[in-house]
């Protein structure tokens, strides 16, 4: 199912305390959003320095990761990878502080396979989980705007609906096992690194005639041959040092999440596996950490073409 930010329910008696672990450039914003809502939120970062932003919006900081636990109706993971959210739930203590009817939603990209594991963990315990990975990135984060995709059982998703709508305007239940919302992610990022790739080769393809790059990317956004990747990491492409709202490193590890479902699932991903490894060339010329759309800097080192 899908809603739509005029439709977003104002009704929070179902969750009203919320604990938010990774403060990040997303999680930063995600977080805000909830307290903007009215719910109750008590946030955990490693860096320090996300402290004043979030207390600014409303939020309750919590001095340890498993205090952001204690009371909490959803325990909000929006962390780096699977590694980040194991020990935080298993080492730190937080699944521990948890209350018993309390739920764990995962909103980092993580393989599915690992999300089903961690999601038995949970259940284990008797605690609910909700595996919900998110996309639109730091952009729709700021606006609201995420697509989360959604995997848990019926019930657990009707108590948690109002608080991802709080943070994303297309709230999809995708299927009720977790590790479902995860794979989604997964094939999600499969199209978009592609993407993303292809229209670098297509870019440094007529940079290598001379032909202006932004000529070409005006072109093909306006044509058959657009995708929404080309038009939103094209001009960046092209520019000296954008700005980064993902880096190159972020479609290495998600690209390689891809190919781990591939061989678990037996389904080739050829074009997955090719373009990671443009992804991967620039990570290893040590710019792991610039924008994504510098994938065309693979490019650009095998034809010595700048395309500027």
């Amino acid at each position: 199912m899908s809603m739509t930010q005029d439709s977003k329910s104002t009704d929070l008696s179902k969750a009203i305390n919320i604990g938010f672990i990774g403060l990040g450039s997303m999680g930063s914003r995600m977080a805000a959003h909830l307290c903007a809502r009215g719910y109750r939120v008590r946030g955990y970062d490693v860096r320090a320095e996300a402290r004043a932003a979030f207390e600014k919006e409303g939020g309750i900081w919590a001095n340890a990761a498993k205090d952001t636990a204690l009371g909490t109706d959803f325990l909000v993971l929006m962390v780096v990878n699977v590694a980040q959210a194991e020990q935080l739930l298993f080492e730190a203590g937080v699944l521990d502080a948890l209350p018993k009817e309390g739920g764990v939603v995962l909103m980092a990209t993580c393989p599915a396979a690992d999300v089903e594991r961690i999601s038995k963990a949970v259940t284990k315990t008797g605690r609910s989980f909700v595996d919900a990975p998110v996309s639109g990135g730091v952009a729709g984060a700021a606006s609201a705007t995420l697509t989360i995709m959604a995997a848990c059982a019926n019930e657990t998703f009707a108590r948690v609906e109002p608080l991802l709508q709080a943070m994303g305007d297309k709230v999809h239940h995708v299927g009720s096992i977790p590790g479902q919302g995860a794979l989604v992610k997964t094939i999600n990022q499969l199209l978009c690194g592609v993407h993303l790739a292809a229209a670098a080769e297509a870019v440094s393809l007529g940079a290598q005639a001379d032909i202006d790059p932004q000529i070409l990317i005006n072109i093909f956004s306006e044509s058959s041959a657009s995708s929404w990747m080309l038009r939103d990491r094209g001009s960046r492409m092209i520019a000296g040092e954008p700005q980064v709202t993902s880096a190159i490193d972020i479609f290495v590890k998600d690209l390689g999440i891809v190919l781990d479902a591939g061989q678990r699932l037996k389904a080739p991903t050829p074009l997955a596996s090719i373009a990671q490894q443009m992804f991967l060339a620039v990570s290893g010329q040590g710019f792991g950490q610039v924008d994504d759309s510098q994938v065309v800097r693979a490019y650009r080192a095998m034809t010595g073409v700048s395309g500027r």
